[in-house]
């Protein structure tokens, strides 16, 4: 599944080439998708599209009728094109726009999602249960002490709930806490306020790198195959259990939690 990062940089590489133009058609193939998708999208037809913004993992195309909200789920990809090209297998959902330029959602899996919020209104509350952007003002120092006063759960699950802060994926949870030195196991009660004020931060500069990375790397959607990936970046623990540690060449270990692999160097993190 695609992480907060990589969605940004979809938002950043599909903005150029939309944002201002007129949608000429709205064409949609399968409405089953995760939630089934709305006829009340046709409303845009003729209206400009005014920006592209992203909550979470949740594309927002703001019209001024309503947003159109994408998510990628699984397996989701959307592409900037040129023209009408041929429609492949589980290309779902197209939005055709006066500069000659198709906005295509593909979704093999149909887990992503296209969704309608008529006047701009979450009537589903999906974004209204959300926690702060972790590069916003509100997560800010002391955010997560006070968030885990009480609570006994490991630190990995704790700052991977989108309900806490948005966006920390696995990935960059595996290695926000191998540079702030703490092991995913650690129950969230038992880390020092400190500590947490230097996770914040860390959580912040691993995730505006790899976006800042990402935009180095995929530089126009219009060439690529639509997905956002996961750029080409030096880890220092994912995908590298039963290696040596970049820092003290420690053997990574590697454990799983709420099915995911968590990868630490038992030194370097205590």
């Amino acid at each position: 599944m695609p992480e907060l990062p990589e969605v940004e940089v979809c938002r950043q590489g599909i903005s150029p080439h939309l944002c201002g133009n007129t949608v000429t058609d709205v064409i949609i193939r399968h409405k089953q998708l995760r939630w089934p998708v709305s006829d009340e999208i046709n409303k845009i037809k003729g209206d400009n599209l005014l920006s592209v913004e992203r909550r979470s993992k949740y594309l927002l195309l703001r019209f001024k009728q309503g947003t159109l909200v994408i998510h990628l789920g699984m397996s989701g990809t959307i592409r900037v094109l040129d023209g009408f090209p041929e429609i492949k297998k589980h290309d779902h959902f197209d939005l055709m726009f006066s500069n000659n330029k198709c906005l295509r959602f593909n979704d093999p899996r149909r887990f992503g999602a296209i969704l309608w919020f008529d006047q701009h209104v979450d009537k589903q509350g999906l974004l209204a249960k959300l926690g702060p952007e972790p590069l916003s003002e509100g997560f800010s120092m002391g955010y997560l002490f006070d968030k885990a006063k009480n609570k006994k759960v490991a630190v990995k699950t704790f700052i991977m709930n989108s309900h806490i802060v948005v966006g920390v994926g696995n990935i960059y949870a595996n290695e926000a806490l191998f540079l702030a030195g703490i092991l995913p196991l650690t129950p969230v009660n038992k880390i020092t306020k400190a500590r947490f004020d230097k996770l914040t931060q860390i959580i912040k500069e691993v995730l505006a790198a790899a976006i800042k990375q990402g935009g180095t790397t995929l530089k126009d959607f219009t060439q690529t195959d639509g997905k956002p990936g996961y750029f080409a970046q030096k880890l220092n623990v994912y995908g590298r259990a039963g290696k040596k540690c970049v820092v003290c060449e420690t053997i990574l270990e590697e454990i799983r939690q709420s099915n995911r692999s968590s990868v630490f160097c038992p030194n370097c993190q205590g």
